[in-house]
């Protein structure tokens, strides 16, 4: 049904521009979407249904583009190694639990509600290869209101997995993906969409490669995976095809519009033309890149050129699940590769001029960009766009809060967004939903 909410709204339309909203109306329609927003004053004489106190200020959800589900239960845990040992003595024996959907559901039923509570309104998830548990994580999202693109790994390479967690064949690995894609649109959900997930060019082979890429031409379905997310990753592709990770993607089919590549910390500016020219983009993770990425994606300089970019957690490979959190690592990443790490070289040396991004700018990638580069109606609070929004008690902003006599709106903004944690996020919407809040019950397993 229509509601109407009362509240002050901080947004950032753009990336160089903060917006404040003060003392509005929102209404939200039956399919929730926004139908009007208007001065309280102008909005007539009826009072909101929801009004949130004047130190609560409403804000966009958080568009998380790149999380592995199945590794939530190690958050935090082995980053001291590198990637792909980490992978194989940490992360593929833990995905291969998820064969048991007792332990799956389980997991989905704690890490679900607790990204909800920290505001992320849309996550784009890796699942395991297991069809079950993708199934089940993509019925969690659908039962607790959250925005979601499920994915089942498909993974098949003979050395690039363990023989305990793989896909059986190229053809059964295909055959699964296609199944799941079904299973997940049968929900005929309305915030959960299937996403075609080969886990990255090492994992796959090619058959397996060429034909999830027909399968997303077949059926339109987006596209997930990784792309020169570091070193390693890089320099296979070269070895394997002579060609650049973008490269052999596109030319097995997967580069489209709205194909979410992961990290590409080290894609070149030919590589950007190739996902631009698709309209694919890439999800920004600061934190996982700075333990496995060996380079900072240079996140200005690539959305001057047009790219799409979001901003992702990557849990696990990130240790943090708060996409706020998240946006305060983009800024420090940033300023970093702007200033430059060594200090044996001159401060003219070391620096990396033009590379640094604002507060303003990490949110519109947790907002907007994630938004576009998924091709969803969300990121921003406007006529015609799904209501997806967090309401922030600034009171609770750090523990002690912002000083409204001494911040202005700018510097309440960048408060809230640097040192908001779940508890400062009083009401969670996704779709014109409450789904997470302080005074709402938690939601118990199904």
């Amino acid at each position: 049904m229509t509601f109407t909410i009362s509240a002050t709204i901080l947004q950032t339309p753009t990336r160089s521009a903060l917006e404040v909203r003060e003392d509005q109306i929102v209404t939200v329609g039956d399919d929730g979407r926004i139908l009007s927003i208007a001065p309280a004053t102008a909005a007539g004489p009826h009072t909101a249904d929801v009004v949130l106190p004047p130190s609560t200020i409403l804000m966009p959800g958080l568009i998380d583009t790149h999380l592995h589900a199945p590794q939530w239960p190690q958050l935090g845990a082995g980053l001291d190694l590198p990637l792909e040992q980490w992978l194989f003595e940490h992360t593929f024996p833990l995905e291969a639990k998820y064969a048991d959907l007792t332990f799956a559901q389980t997991v989905w039923y704690q890490m679900v509600p607790r990204l909800l509570a920290e505001g992320t309104t849309t996550a784009v998830y890796y699942s395991s290869i297991h069809e079950e548990a993708t199934l089940a994580l993509a019925q969690t999202c659908d039962r607790l209101g959250q925005r979601a693109f499920v994915g089942r790994v498909a993974m098949d390479h003979p050395t690039g997995t363990p023989p305990s967690y793989r896909d059986a064949s190229a053809a059964e690995g295909l055959a699964a993906s296609r199944r799941s894609i079904d299973a997940i649109q049968a929900l005929n959900s309305p915030v959960v969409q299937p996403i075609i997930t080969p886990r990255f060019i090492p994992a796959c082979t090619d058959e397996l490669l060429e034909g999830l890429g027909a399968l997303a031409a077949e059926t339109g379905v987006r596209v997930q995976t990784h792309c020169s997310e570091n070193d390693w990753e890089h320099h296979y592709a070269f070895e394997r095809y002579g060609v650049s990770d973008a490269t052999a993607l596109e030319q097995h089919g997967l580069v489209r519009n709205h194909t979410v590549m992961a990290h590409g910390g080290h894609i070149s500016d030919e590589d950007r033309t190739i996902l631009m020219t698709a309209g694919a983009g890439v999800a920004h993770c600061p934190l996982s890149n700075a333990y496995f990425g060996d380079a900072v994606f240079p996140a200005r300089r690539h959305l001057d050129a047009g790219l799409r970019v979001g901003l992702g957690t990557d849990v696990a490979g990130g240790p943090e699940s708060s996409m706020l959190a998240v946006c305060g690592q983009a800024v420090t990443s940033s300023r970093m590769l702007e200033d430059g790490v060594n200090p044996a070289l001159a401060r003219g040396e070391r620096q990396n001029p033009d590379n640094r991004i604002d507060i303003v700018t990490a949110f519109w990638m947790a907002t907007i960009g994630g938004a576009e580069l998924l091709g969803i109606d969300a990121g921003l609070l406007e006529p015609g766009r799904f209501f997806d929004a967090v309401a922030i008690d600034l009171t609770r902003v750090g523990g002690d809060g912002v000083w409204p006599q001494f911040d202005d709106w700018p510097r309440q903004f960048e408060k809230a967004v640097r040192r908001s944690r779940a508890e400062a996020i009083s009401a969670v919407w996704v779709n014109g939903r409450l789904v997470s809040g302080r005074d709402r019950p938690s939601p118990a397993p199904a």
